[in-house]
């Protein structure tokens, strides 16, 4: 645990054969001055047998056994945060950081009532209310009330993390949209963003000067078939999302959230895939 007064830990999860990755990673948060521990990613055959079939059906449509890796990770770096009893914030290893994220953390430790902080954003609109509080000098915090993608930076708070482990103990999902999906998180939006993955940076006008792929496209998709039942969880889903527009029409707004791109720090090299 981090002592009172200090920055709040930084879990990074990671899988041990991207060493160029945890490298990158390393370089960075060295550079931030942010303290960290790296999680042990579960692969694709650690995780075979871990769950009956009946719960890695349970999403909207048939996962790829990397995708069921990844969210089993990010479960992992839940139960961390549960353990610790304070926020952390969880990044995954292809993520690029602001310059303004440590102070952004000293901040998170006076915030209440809060459950999941993102950090993130990836060219899509988010709902998000139109009043803001203040969290630093050049940055706020907005109600998030619908996220549509990423889980590759956020803070997490053990509120948030019992919730959401609640949810995975009979539910599983890709780790993105299991977050975005459970309503009952008391979620926020910094704004500017403070962190994008590495396969957006270009579009954001960030230099970083590498580029990656993602190891959970390279799955194999299973070969479970696409039965009503998913696409009625899936329309399910997509009327839950609707009526979270309606239930804040009012007080809140469908747009993209901004970033800043000279607020980035360039890192010269980094992870070769």
């Amino acid at each position: 645990m981090c002592p009172e007064g200090l920055l709040i830990l930084s879990i990074i999860i990671n899988v041990a054969s991207a060493r160029d990755r945890m490298a990158f990673m390393a370089q960075q948060m060295d550079a931030l001055g942010l303290p960290y521990e790296r999680l042990e990613a579960v692969t694709p055959d650690a995780q075979s047998g871990s769950h009956n079939a009946a719960y890695w059906a349970s999403w909207q449509r048939p996962l790829k056994e990397t995708e069921k890796a990844c969210f089993l990770s990010h479960v992992a770096a839940w139960e961390r945060v549960a353990a610790l009893g304070e926020p952390a914030l969880i990044l995954e290893d292809d993520v690029v950081l602001s310059r303004a994220t440590q102070v952004l953390l000293k901040s998170c430790r006076g915030l209440v009532d809060v459950d999941h902080l993102t950090l993130e954003v990836r060219q899509r609109r988010k709902i998000v209310a139109k009043d803001a509080q203040p969290l630093t000098d050049d940055h706020v915090m907005r109600r998030l009330y619908q996220d549509r993608s990423g889980a590759a930076a956020y803070v997490l708070w053990p509120s948030g993390a019992a919730k959401l482990l609640q949810r995975a103990k009979t539910q599983a999902a890709l780790a993105d949209a299991m977050i975005c999906g459970a309503y009952e998180l008391k979620s926020y939006q910094v704004e500017p963003a403070c962190a994008i993955q590495i396969d957006q940076a270009e579009a954001y006008g960030v230099a970083v000067g590498l580029k990656t792929h993602s190891l959970i496209g390279a799955g194999v998709p299973t070969r479970q078939p696409t039965t009503a039942r998913f696409k009625l969880r899936r329309i399910a889903a997509q009327l839950r999302m609707g009526m979270q527009a309606l239930l804040h029409a009012m007080d809140a707004e469908r747009r993209e959230i901004s970033l800043s791109p000279a607020e980035f720090y360039t890192v010269p090299q980094g992870p070769r895939r």
